[in-house]
């Protein structure tokens, strides 16, 4: 690479100092803060493809794709010309469209498990209707949660495990309450006894159990076939209903779901990113016998002024219909194992300690070399280590998430050459790391 290093971000520092100012933080979401790897997080102008371009006209292969939606790159023409179309007509009606039930038919058909499905604006909205549609299904009151998953800013489900799997939840964040948390069990991911055991304990009082059936919020981690077949059988022998939370996942690792790859059954699924192609929304559904305890259809309460909104719904059938027409998974497959390999010789090259987990276009370099399976693994990765290697890469025009624990995501947009730029960038910064 001859190309000189981006160390120009004038104009970010002095928007983030006005931002400052004006927001918590600077930001809007603390994901973008740049907390976990230092500096001033940079403003972002335009984007168009696989690249970004912030405030200081600097370009960057974009790896976080607005955390996993824009799956098709930047500014699709396709995705552009549903929205300019949907906008001709109108912003918000808060009235049912025609638009509505037509991205609620390409949901039911890609996704085997669910049979009626409900609009909201956010994965957040998605989980937390989930939950409470479980309890209100079930008549019960437990949710079982895996430490290092993350499904939103859920009273419920912000928590965390504490020092023993048996022990019940521990709010993890101020202003949420030891009771908003007393009904969340908190187990390790893939730790099968440990699930058996809660059932054990707790089955008659257990609603539902959640996951994210591929973990995006602790690094990329997968679950093991017994896992998989653990929620399945235990679920169903004691009533409760399987939540799989594909808000990341949806549409990113299958047309189907990562339960369609990983043989998970759920009764309830979540949904967002990819299904609103960019724009705020999110979805929930499953079986019709529980769906239909949704008001009105039942007495389970849950609404949303914006739900279903024309422009999020046209730029999420847009991307639905071409994930469909153009099936990008075989490419997102190929450029996902030319990134891995290219990425694991360069950090050998260099005598990195690291370990690198992938399912199709998602991705996780761990500054780690364990076999990652939960978040005890995960929690020992170099974080100090990942911060340089983030400034490294921004300095060499590639943007990937601001912490360890987030995953990077690959777009159809992204070309071989993207990709070899991103390896060869990866070598120059393991060789001063």
């Amino acid at each position: 690479m001859n190309s000189p290093l981006i160390t120009n971000h004038k104009n970010s520092k002095a928007q983030f100092e006005r931002a400052q100012h004006l927001m918590p933080g600077g930001v809007n979401s603390p994901a973008r803060a740049f907390g976990a790897v230092g500096g001033t997080p940079l403003f972002i102008e335009r984007g168009n493809g696989s690249s970004i371009y912030d405030v200081d006209g600097n370009c960057y292969l974009d790896y976080i794709g607005s955390w996993g939606p824009m799956i098709l790159g930047h500014r699709h023409p396709e995705v552009i010309a549903a929205l300019e179309q949907s906008l001709a007509t109108g912003t918000s009606f808060g009235a049912p469209t025609e638009a509505e039930s037509l991205i609620a038919e390409q949901i039911i058909d890609a996704v085997a498990s669910i049979e009626k499905v409900r609009l909201v604006n956010s994965g957040t909205e998605a989980t937390m209707s989930a939950v409470r549609l479980a309890r209100g299904f079930t008549g019960r009151d437990l949710i079982v949660k895996f430490a290092g998953n993350y499904h939103g800013h859920v009273d419920s489900l912000l928590v965390s495990a504490g020092s023993s799997a048996a022990t019940l939840g521990v709010p993890n964040s101020p202003g949420i309450t030891a009771g908003a948390s007393k009904d969340t069990l908190v187990r390790e991911y893939n730790d099968v006894a440990g699930l058996e055991q809660a059932f054990a304990e707790h089955g008659p009082q257990i609603a539902g159990v959640i996951l994210e059936p591929v973990v995006g919020n602790m690094g990329v981690v997968t679950p093991t076939d017994a896992f998989c077949k653990a929620l399945n059988s235990l679920t169903k022998q004691h009533g409760a209903l399987l939540i799989c939370d594909e808000v990341m996942t949806g549409f990113r690792v299958a047309f189907g779901g990562a339960q369609s790859l990983f043989g998970l059954q759920p009764d309830l699924t979540t949904l967002g990113k990819i299904v609103g192609g960019g724009l705020p929304v999110g979805a929930y559904g499953g079986r019709e016998e529980v769906m239909n305890y949704v008001l009105p259809a039942g007495e389970v309460f849950q609404a949303g002024t914006l739900s279903g909104n024309p422009l999020a719904t046209a730029a999420g059938s847009a991307t639905l219909r071409l994930l469909k027409e153009q099936p990008p998974y075989e490419q997102l497959e190929q450029s996902g194992a030319k990134l891995e390999a290219g990425l694991h010789e360069a950090a050998n090259k260099h005598d990195i300690p690291h370990t690198i987990a992938r399912v199709g276009s998602m991705m996780t370099l761990f500054f780690n070399d364990l076999d990652v399976g939960d978040w005890s693994a995960a929690s020992q990765s170099n974080t100090e280590r990942y911060a340089k290697y983030f400034w490294g890469m921004i300095e060499r025009g590639v943007y990937l998430p601001c912490s360890q624990y987030e995953a990077l995501f690959i777009s159809t947009a992204h070309s071989d050459d993207d990709l070899q730029h991103t390896i060869d960038a990866a070598e120059e910064v393991f060789a001063i790391l």
